[in-house]
């Protein structure tokens, strides 16, 4: 499949983190949507514990003004640490360290402006260098096990190239996303013929979505280079892709079966806190209990 050349390693990640978070003010006035919880943990640390899972060693947040509070998160705290461990509240000292990111493995830069998320990965080109990264948008919450970048990295070690989450989502909602085609004689490898970004229902290609884990060569950055903004007048990464594709660079997509929750939306938010919080054995039965006494369509 890979035509004899060896496959490199993934070694880091790319989490475009700039955005305003307007859907949620006034609570992001101060605090980065990241930054929201789900459950007990901020929704980016989600996606950092699946890049983890998947093997990632270095982690890149291409951030904005006002965002300093990402980079407190993963920062290292010695003397919350040092109480807890005094207290002997061993099982908090251990979620604490869970979300600190090792010394020198976590890069922030900067995007100047809201120009897209294709701007924000071009941002990210000195860090990444010359090698393939993953690219999570933290705003959608994955949940599998294992986890949706470990299933694509177990799939990138066997076809190389650039590898798509996609999911299946009724004809009537492809104008919401970028969607993808695929070759029909391609059997073993599910090929990416082409994409486009939020196609009409008349024109989408198919019913399968990107939706928001990729493994990029870095190739992707010349493209980007001659990339013109697009849909919402925005540079987007679809548009890059697809001059990949067209230059001949091998673009697959891996079907993605576990659950997704649009946290950029509040109902997405909403939907992510209940589900987390009814696999939580601290809240599940209380949270089951409420919502059975509660939520009854009374109609």
């Amino acid at each position: 499949m890979t035509n004899g050349k060896s496959i490199r390693k993934v070694r880091k990640a790319v989490f475009p983190v700039a955005g305003l978070g307007t859907r949620f003010l006034p609570a992001t006035k101060a605090i980065p949507k990241e930054l929201l919880p789900i459950l007990d943990r901020p929704v980016l640390q989600w996606a950092v514990e699946e890049a983890r899972e998947a093997g990632i060693e270095e982690f890149i947040f291409v951030t904005a003004r006002g965002k300093e509070a990402i980079a407190d998160h993963f920062d290292a705290f010695p003397a919350l640490e040092e109480t807890l461990a005094a207290k002997g509240k061993d099982a908090l000292l251990q979620v604490v360290r869970q979300a600190t990111i090792e010394a020198g493995k976590a890069i922030y830069v900067r995007q100047d402006a809201p120009r897209g998320l294709g701007h924000a990965v071009a941002c990210a080109r000195e860090a990444v260098g010359n090698e393939p990264f993953a690219l999570l948008l933290p705003d959608m919450l994955m949940f599998d096990e294992p986890g949706c970048m470990a299933g694509m990295m177990a799939h990138y070690e066997e076809v190389g190239g650039n590898i798509i989450a996609v999911e299946e989502v009724p004809r009537e909602e492809v104008h919401r996303y970028g969607v993808v085609a695929l070759d029909p004689d391609a059997r073993d490898v599910m090929r990416i013929t082409g994409m486009v970004e939020k196609p009409s229902v008349d024109e989408a290609p198919s019913t399968l979505i990107i939706s928001g884990r990729y493994i990029l060569q870095p190739e992707i950055f010349a493209h980007l280079d001659e990339t013109a903004p697009g849909a919402g007048g925005e540079i987007q990464i679809t548009d890059a892709m697809q001059r990949g594709i067209e230059a001949g660079e091998p673009y697959f997509a891996w079907h993605y079966t576990g659950q997704t929750w649009d946290c950029g939306s509040k109902l997405g938010f909403l939907l992510a806190n209940v589900a987390f919080g009814l696999r939580d054995k601290e809240t599940a039965d209380a949270l089951r209990a409420y919502v059975n006494t509660h939520c009854r369509d009374e109609s």
